[in-house]
This record gives C-alpha cells, structure tokens and sequence, in this order.
C-alpha cells in the first residue's frame, strides 16, 4: 500500500504516460519528465496540447523548460501553509508535492506531544532540509525547528516560505552548512533534539565542495544522528528517492542503526501521488520512520 496526502487542493497529477506526468501547480500546468512512467496511454487530458511549461530532457543529460504564459514566480497552498514556487535547474519547482504526508503525520505527532505537556520545547532538527517543507509544517505545530541545508539559495527559499505562510517570527534556526559537518559538531556541543528529520539526496555537494553519496555514506551519518536524541525521542524521519536502497534495507539500517533507544518501533512505508486520469499512484520514494517511545500508539 502506497502512502499519500489526500489534502491537496492546489496540485495534483492530471495524468502520466510515456515518461512524462502532466500536473497542475495552482492555475499552471506544467509537464515534467518521470523516468518511472514507462507505459503509453492515450492523451486524452486536454493539458497535455494545452500547458504552460515543459521540461524537455535532452539525452546528454539534463534539458531544459519551455514556457507558455508562464510567471517566473507563483505560489501555491497547502492546508494554512503556502509556498512559492519557480521552475529550475533539472525539472524542479522547489516542492515536493509528494513529502505532504510526511509534514502531515510530523505535525501531528508534534501536536500530540504538545497536549501531553503543554510546557514541553519540542527540539526537531531538519537536515538536507531544502525549501522547508517539513520545516515550516513543524514550526506550525509549535516546534523549536534548526534548518540545514548546504544551498544557500534554498535556505533563503524556505525562509521566504515561512514568511508566505505567516512564519516570520517562529522559532526556527536558518543554517548553511554541510549536514555531516553540522551533525558531528552538535555531537561535540552536546546538543540534542527531540525529532530529526532528513531527506539527503542521492548525490550531491555541501557548501565547500564536499562530496555526498547517499549509499556509501548514509550509514555512518546515522550512527552519528543517533548520538543526537534527548531522553524522550519523538520519533525520526528518514526519506530516500534511491533505487538501489529498498525499503526493506532502509528499515534494517534505522532499526540496527538506533538498538540502543528503548521502545523504539520501526516502519517503512512507500509513498506517492495519486493520478487523476487513472487508477493508479505514482510511486516516490520511501519514508522510514522510527517511532519514539513517548508516542508510540
């Protein structure tokens, strides 16, 4: 069973085939290439002869928009959040429709932790955090939030972000830095959080010009994270968009990574975007979840 929102009122995918989706960000749509659409279905959603930009990939690797009536900024809600979105570098907008189940279920089990002491400050740390999804949706619960991310574009992004959704003062600490840097120096601080969440891409660089695959160093920084918890751990977020980690590994790696945390309880789950042309969800990607033992149901 794939896990999706059903709260989306502003996006959706009106539909996918032959490699591509058609989705609809607000009033525009968009068409984008998904290498996990590989049947061939007629066209029939008018979008598809009617839209309002296209990434085109080029077979050297990478490609480029093509715009219609397109505004170089927009924005786009999600329940009393908002974003702002505008198309770049290799087909994104700056959002990943697809984590709002993770914000949701966040904020909720932040929230639960609230009512059962109202007085408790609630430490989540963001890491690999991007334009502040997850960010924005835990302050909005009521956390004390630390944003990392070693693109200082997408630090300012998800600043921006929290301004649009009312934010501005929340309690949320911006951070450009290297996440493996960061991790080992909060170790030596000896500062600790209640919630962490990460969402490390598959490749990329810090700020410095640091290498980062996620396959070769995902284990090490786990082991690290985990020196990271307070007492009473609320729980722990792990996403992964790479093909070569199934969801069985990655629950066997948070569950032999954390023996040492009492209570804890581990899921996998996969998750996705329903399409509404057809009967079927776009898989993407996989959420692990460790369960603290202080919210376990």
């Amino acid at each position: 069973m794939i896990w999706m929102s059903d709260e989306w009122k502003d996006y959706e995918v009106l539909d996918a085939t032959d490699g591509e989706r058609l989705e609809r960000w607000g009033k525009h749509i968009l068409v984008r290439p998904d290498p996990q659409v590989i049947w061939d279905t007629p066209k029939s959603q008018k979008g598809w002869k009617k839209h309002n930009g296209h990434y085109h990939r080029s077979s050297k690797g990478g490609g480029e928009w093509e715009f219609f009536n397109l505004p170089k900024e927009w924005e786009i809600t999600y329940r009393d959040l908002t974003f702002r979105l505008k198309p770049f570098s290799f087909k994104h907008t700056g959002l990943f429709p697809e984590q709002a189940v993770n914000w949701d279920w966040c904020r909720d089990k932040i929230v639960e932790a609230k009512k059962k002491n109202p007085n408790r400050e609630i430490k989540v740390l963001n890491l690999f955090a991007y334009t502040g999804g997850a960010t924005i949706s835990a302050a909005a619960a009521g956390a004390k939030v630390t944003h990392v991310d070693a693109s200082k574009g997408m630090v300012t992004w998800a600043k921006e972000n929290a301004v649009a959704s009312g934010l501005a003062d929340a309690p949320i600490r911006w951070l450009v830095d290297d996440c493996v840097k960061f991790v080992e120096r909060e170790i030596r601080r000896g500062n600790k959080y209640d919630a962490i969440i990460m969402d490390p891409p598959s490749y990329g660089r810090g700020p410095d010009g640091e290498v980062w695959k996620l396959e070769q160093q995902i284990g090490a920084l786990l082991k690290d994270t985990a020196q990271l918890f307070s007492d009473k751990p609320l729980f722990f977020f792990l996403n992964s968009y790479t093909g070569g980690l199934s969801p069985t590994i990655l629950n066997y790696m948070v569950k032999y990574t954390f023996p040492n945390l009492k209570g804890f309880n581990v899921s996998t789950e996969e998750i996705g975007l329903k399409v509404t042309n057809k009967d079927i969800v776009l898989p993407c990607g996989n959420t692990t979840i460790w369960i603290g033992s202080d919210i376990i149901e």
